[in-house]
């Protein structure tokens, strides 16, 4: 209340219950960046089968972390009051995937152990127990993802929109990044020796591909939602 320092009861915070939405669309994003870049470990790669499983079982990680992302930013494009509840228990088992995956590096002697995948491990735990503080029952997350007076569409509605966002981004994505990097590779003059120029394009599609399909996702999820939205009954 004005002159007693307090804010209103029921009043959204100052915008922090948003980042755990930001921290969702870049861990889709990494996931998505790792099944763009690790595809070839589906052949055979001459890798041990203790190393070869485990990036295997991150591929299957990366697929559902990206699915479940899409249903949860459905919730939280349509201010459901679900979101929060939703995300926690995401981010728990994300927090147990991280666990399970560094004690998993640890006790395969074929892996190199390194502080610099300590680290990102610990920032990943470290992030994620920040934005299930955030949306802590009475921290006001309640009154930033629920409208009473609006009905959101259905959940399945924006993980479709987003799935079609996504291959369309993709798409438009690399190719304009393809092009965009063949343009480059000539106007910097980059080498063509062993197919350096070709290389360097097709790295500037693969970034493409990442950016459109995210970006085509949001974009989706956020039309549906603005045009969609219709009273409640």
């Amino acid at each position: 209340m004005p002159g007693s320092g307090q804010a209103p009861a029921g009043r959204p915070d100052s915008g922090l219950s948003y980042v755990p939405v930001g921290w969702l669309i870049f861990v889709m994003a990494w996931s998505l960046y790792g099944l763009a870049t690790a595809w070839w470990l589906t052949s055979s790669s001459g890798l041990p089968d203790r190393i070869f499983y485990f990036f295997i079982g991150g591929l299957v990680v990366d697929v559902i972390t990206i699915l479940w992302g899409l249903y949860l930013l459905g919730l939280a494009f349509g201010r459901s009051a679900r979101f929060p509840s939703h995300f926690i228990i995401w981010q728990v088992a994300t927090i147990v995937w991280v666990l399970a995956r560094q004690a998993y590096v640890f006790a395969v002697p074929d892996f190199v152990f390194t502080p610099r995948s300590l680290l990102i491990g610990g920032a990943e735990i470290a992030i994620g127990l920040l934005c299930i503080y955030l949306l802590r029952r009475g921290s006001g997350a309640d009154a930033v993802y629920a409208r009473p007076r609006t009905e959101a569409p259905p959940v399945f509605v924006s993980i479709l929109a987003a799935l079609l966002g996504i291959v369309f981004g993709a798409v438009i994505g690399a190719v304009g990044g393809f092009l965009a990097g063949s343009v480059i590779a000539d106007v910097a003059e980059v080498s063509c020796f062993e197919g350096g120029c070709g290389y360097f394009a097709a790295f500037i599609g693969l970034a493409g591909l990442v950016i459109g399909a995210i970006a085509g996702g949001i974009l989706a999820v956020w039309l549906v939602h603005r045009r969609g939205r219709r009273p409640a009954a």
